[in-house]
């Protein structure tokens, strides 16, 4: 595995993040994007999940607008908000929006 390299952070910030980064690719190897749920569990008692009742009301290129959007956000706030948290949701987005270039969706 390649390094990962956090300019802004103390040695401390950065070992729990090869920790946790760690524990997300297992994670990640078990389930798709669209299959999991990161930072809580507040959309698993739906029956239907909010992003795939977007993703069906909405066009390709909308629904990749979503997506990208919800990257830019979670990674612009991370320092002044949830931190570690927002990172790994700006990455569980980006999976998805993986997941939905890789079907043809673009």
């Amino acid at each position: 595995m390649t390094p990962l390299i956090y300019p802004d952070f103390t040695e401390e910030e950065r070992e729990a993040m090869e920790q946790l980064s760690k524990q997300m690719e297992a994670v990640a190897d078990k389930a798709l994007a669209s299959e999991r749920q990161v930072g809580g569990d507040h959309y698993k008692s739906k029956s239907i999940q909010p992003w795939t009742a977007m993703e069906s009301w909405m066009t390709p290129e909308e629904f990749e607008g979503y997506l990208r959007g919800n990257v830019i956000k979670y990674i612009a706030r991370y320092k002044d908000k949830d931190g570690l948290k927002d990172v790994y949701k700006a990455r569980h987005y980006l999976e998805r929006l993986t997941e939905h270039l890789e079907r043809g969706n673009s």
